[in-house]
């Protein structure tokens, strides 16, 4: 393989891994939450993946591939989600190691989800570096800014388990990684099939919807005062439409 793939690898990996890995460190400042700020930060997790859901992917599949793959790969991705619930069934409980673990493996979830995602974006990167040098890099910065509101998702349950900063952080940099694999890919592929684009990004779409349905806005309406996780989940989506459609 020749430098320039390397460089357009490493230009995926830099849009997953600073985007996922900022989004991280933003929602980690808030630091151990109390039971209101908990709530509000699970339903801000939650609005936030409903922007990227319903503004980002799911137009961006429909756009692509059609209606048909669209709905083929929301489909698998609440099917893997549902086979995943039924191996590792979730568990609502009231407090101590065990509401730990639950919001753990809830972040665990989340990444897989926006990992399903960024391998298709960092594919749409290397394939925008093999058309044109300008196309790549339009591409690059506006995934990096993308998934800052990922990243943001994703450390919602992890600060409500009690995860460090820097473990935050470091988890949201992990979920990024694919990012620079699927831009390897495609820039040694040099152009992937329209129903592949589509059907992985309707597939993430699909996972992430049956997360937020089933365990985040649950769980912020579970441990809400008052309308906490109704605001947290409102200004969750209004943060992540401005940030898809402003940065």
């Amino acid at each position: 393989m020749d430098y320039s793939v390397w460089r357009i690898a490493l230009a995926g990996l830099l849009a997953g891994v600073i985007g996922t890995g900022l989004g991280g460190l933003i929602i980690s400042a808030v630091g151990q939450p109390s039971k209101r700020v908990l709530s509000f930060v699970l339903g801000f997790s939650a609005g936030v993946m409903l922007a990227m859901i319903f503004v980002d992917l799911l137009p961006e599949s429909l756009d692509i591939g059609g209606p048909t793959y669209t709905f083929i790969g929301v489909l698998l991705g609440i099917v893997l989600l549902l086979l995943l619930d039924f191996v590792v069934p979730h568990q609502h409980v009231a407090g101590g190691e065990e509401q730990r673990a639950h919001y753990l493996r809830l972040s665990i979830l989340l990444g897989l989800g926006i990992a399903l995602h960024n391998l298709p974006e960092g594919l749409a990167i290397g394939t925008g570096y093999a058309a044109s040098q300008e196309r790549g890099w339009r591409l690059m910065m506006a995934t990096l800014l993308h998934n800052v509101p990922e990243g943001m998702a994703m450390a919602g349950p992890m600060v409500a388990a009690g995860v460090t900063s820097i473990k935050v952080a470091a988890a949201a940099i992990v979920a990024g990684l694919p990012e620079g694999i699927g831009a390897l890919l495609g820039a040694l592929i040099g152009r992937v099939s329209t129903a592949t684009l589509a059907i992985s990004s309707s597939f993430a779409a699909g996972a992430m919807l049956y997360i937020v349905f089933d365990e985040l806005i649950p769980e912020a309406q579970e441990h809400a005062e008052g309308h906490s996780g109704t605001f947290g989940g409102v200004l969750g989506v209004v943060v992540g439409m401005a940030m898809l459609y402003y940065m």
